[in-house]
């Protein structure tokens, strides 16, 4: 699983590994309820809000990874020094709300995927996912930072394998994949279920991990893009086949229980197909809660300059999915939520994130140039337009 990017890593492009750590934040079970979920409900629809989601993260990663780069310290750090102390907790604690509904997403989906492919009821999962996750991060710190880099681009490689391979078996129609690129938004399940699309792919705790572990690997601007952009270029390529995927072999399930879903794939495509999906969402599941756990320490040491094991905050970020699954959500409904709240937080690091790369006297000659100016300052315009669209849907119930 880890031969490519450890041979990445040897070849001493040290900030692959942090650009693949982030992106695999793009890949976690939040984006494959997201995705195949739009496929199966719209069909090609919002094609669109995945590319142009895809589209428009990798800038944002860019510019975390050369704040962190130019500056030598995390986006939470440089906040904390412009910062009151009132406005400085308010800040960590609506970050740390992003944090805790990113790791929602990972262990019901991590919960599931042990639930349909070994029988263990969601419960007893959901505690099984959680100490895997530890597992996690007993790794990471016994072997290192590049054991983890590692593993998050091996599961990337294998997440997006899984998903072409399902593709591969229901190929979509080609004529109405090419429609989906025009944007239109319908009802306002499409409008909530497109800002679910967004969270879940402009990841707002990615933009904070990636900034700080920028600072500690800094690379020169022209490999810096490059870097990102293979990261982000297969981060968005798995997203597109999640939609495609939902779209060929789902389209018209509208029953978002996994298991309704699983059912579906296996008598459309077999149980081969079926054991895919579930091993990219368990794998994107486990992955994913050591770079949420990773976030959570940045955060909190960039902002409050305090720290707690990185063991509790696994434990403590893991109840509030153990209260989801005990009172009986389904489990897509809080995946879906936990990605709405995840868009709500986007403008909170984004906005903060653009005006720090276009300070001169902080980023010197790495200041954002006109161009990126503009392009970042519509992206932020953009998403924040989306977010206004989904708090009037949510309260008018359209």
């Amino acid at each position: 699983m880890s031969v490519l990017p450890l041979r990445l890593v040897r070849r001493g492009s040290l900030t692959l590994g942090p650009a693949f750590v982030a992106a695999i934040a793009y890949v976690d079970p939040g984006n494959i309820a997201a995705n195949t979920s739009a496929g199966a409900r719209f069909g090609y629809a919002l094609l669109w809000v995945v590319v142009l989601a895809s589209a428009v993260a990798a800038p944002m990663q860019y510019l975390s990874a050369k704040l962190g780069g130019a500056t030598g310290r995390s986006l939470p750090e440089l906040m904390r020094e412009r910062l009151g102390a009132r406005a400085r907790l308010a800040y960590w604690a609506q970050a740390e709300i992003v944090a805790v509904a990113t790791d929602l997403a990972e262990v019901i989906g991590a919960a599931v995927a042990l639930h349909l492919l070994f029988g263990l009821p969601m419960l007893p999962a959901a505690l099984a996912a959680g100490a895997l996750g530890l597992l996690i991060l007993l790794c990471r710190d016994r072997l290192g930072a590049r054991a983890l880099e590692a593993l998050a681009a091996g599961s990337l490689v294998l997440i997006g394998a899984a998903f072409l391979l399902g593709t591969a078996i229901a190929p979509p129609a080609m004529a109405d994949a090419a429609a989906g690129f025009i944007p239109t938004l319908g009802s306002g399940q499409q409008v909530m279920v497109a800002a679910a699309i967004v969270g879940a792919t402009i990841m707002p705790h990615a933009i904070y991990l990636h900034s700080g572990l920028s600072a500690e690997c800094p690379q020169p601007t022209a490999e810096l893009k490059r870097q990102v952009g293979r990261a982000m270029v297969l981060a968005g390529t798995v997203n597109v086949a999640m939609l495609l995927f939902g779209a060929g072999a789902l389209q018209g399930q509208t029953d978002d229980d996994f298991a309704a879903v699983a059912g579906a794939i296996t008598a459309r495509l077999g149980q081969g197909a079926t054991t895919a999906f579930l091993v990219a969402l368990l794998l994107s599941g486990l992955t994913s809660t050591a770079v949420g756990t990773a976030a959570g320490e940045t955060i909190m040491a960039g902002l409050l300059h305090r720290r707690i094991s990185p063991y509790l905050r696994r434990i403590l970020t893991l109840l509030p999915a153990l209260v989801l699954i005990a009172l009986h959500i389904p489990p897509v409904t809080g995946l879906l939520a936990s990605q709405m709240v995840l868009s709500l937080g986007i403008l909170a690091a984004l906005v903060p994130l653009v005006r720090l790369t276009c300070d001169r006297q902080l980023m010197g000659e790495r200041v954002n140039d006109r161009v990126m100016r503009v392009c970042a300052w519509a992206i932020v315009a953009a998403i924040g337009v989306l977010n206004v669209a989904l708090v009037l849907v949510t309260l008018t119930g359209l």
